[in-house]
């Protein structure tokens, strides 16, 4: 029988470049995204920190930590939205196991 909800884990990083305000739109954005597709347990804003390496030779980035529960369908499609939206510099998406 094949499992019709999953639960998730997420983490990006937004470029700091961006400004507060666009950095508060792409959090809302995904938030809102993950709503709508799911559930959200939980968000939470990890805020600026120091890279382990430079990517696009910038060594800070503001961490968001997103947990959820959705169609295990979902993920790819937000995963295709992370790498399309301009300001993400990383994502990971995981399964938590229970």
């Amino acid at each position: 029988m094949a499992k019709t909800q999953e639960k998730y884990e997420l983490m990006y990083i937004i470029d700091l470049e961006k400004g507060e305000e666009q950095v508060a739109e792409i959090v809302q954005k995904f938030k809102t995204l993950i709503e709508e597709n799911g559930t959200l347990l939980e968000l939470e804003e990890i805020g600026k920190r120091r890279l382990a390496y430079q990517i696009n030779y910038k060594s800070e980035g503001y961490y968001v930590l997103a947990r959820f529960e959705s169609n295990p369908s979902f993920p790819a499609e937000l995963d295709r939205v992370l790498k399309i939206t301009d300001g993400v510099m990383r994502s990971l998406i995981t399964v938590i196991e229970q």
